[in-house]
């Protein structure tokens, strides 16, 4: 028996692609009447970087500097949204909420789906060339790998693909 989708979990990495993918993801949460979580995963600083910047910065001034990157990408995603949704009054309805957070893409992903309760992931791909057609991006591959929830890969368009060496 196929579940009911109810819940979507939108993972966006805020590429041009991600514009596509959510209109995957609208139409999908219109046809089973379902919610929309978006979800926005940033990678923390590496473990050689963070020395580096408390070498400069207090630690006050390096977390603050991340809740100002938090800040800044819930507000680029809220004006993506408004103009996504500009005329279609339902489109921001169906957005239950945006989730940030920090740490590792998978595992992130991964938590919050379970966490949260949705009932299938979407996530864009933009692979390009000869990689495009032979394998899905890192973060891709490791959330398909560790979930039993259905995940549905959105790729990058044709047209707008890097042609690299599928034209040799």
């Amino acid at each position: 028996m196929i579940p009911q989708i109810k819940r979507i979990l939108y993972t966006t990495d805020l590429s041009d692609n991600s514009t596509e993918v959510f209109e995957y993801v609208m139409k999908s949460a219109k046809r089973y009447d379902a919610g929309i979580i978006i979800l926005h995963v940033l990678e923390p600083f590496s473990v050689a970087a963070n020395p580096i910047a408390l070498t400069y910065l207090t630690e006050e001034q390096v977390k603050k500097t991340s809740e100002e990157r938090l800040a800044y990408v819930k507000d680029l995603i809220n004006k993506r949204l408004r103009t996504f949704c500009e005329n279609d009054p339902e489109c921001a309805d169906r957005v239950e909420s945006i989730e940030l957070c920090e740490g590792f893409p998978p595992d992130m992903i991964l938590m919050k789906a379970d966490e949260l309760n949705c009932d299938v992931i979407v996530m864009g791909t933009h692979g390009k060339g000869l990689i495009r057609s032979t394998f899905l991006g890192s973060t891709s591959k490791r959330v398909l790998r560790r979930t039993r929830k259905p995940v549905l890969i959105v790729p990058l368009p044709r047209e707008e693909a890097d042609t690299g060496l599928d034209d040799i």
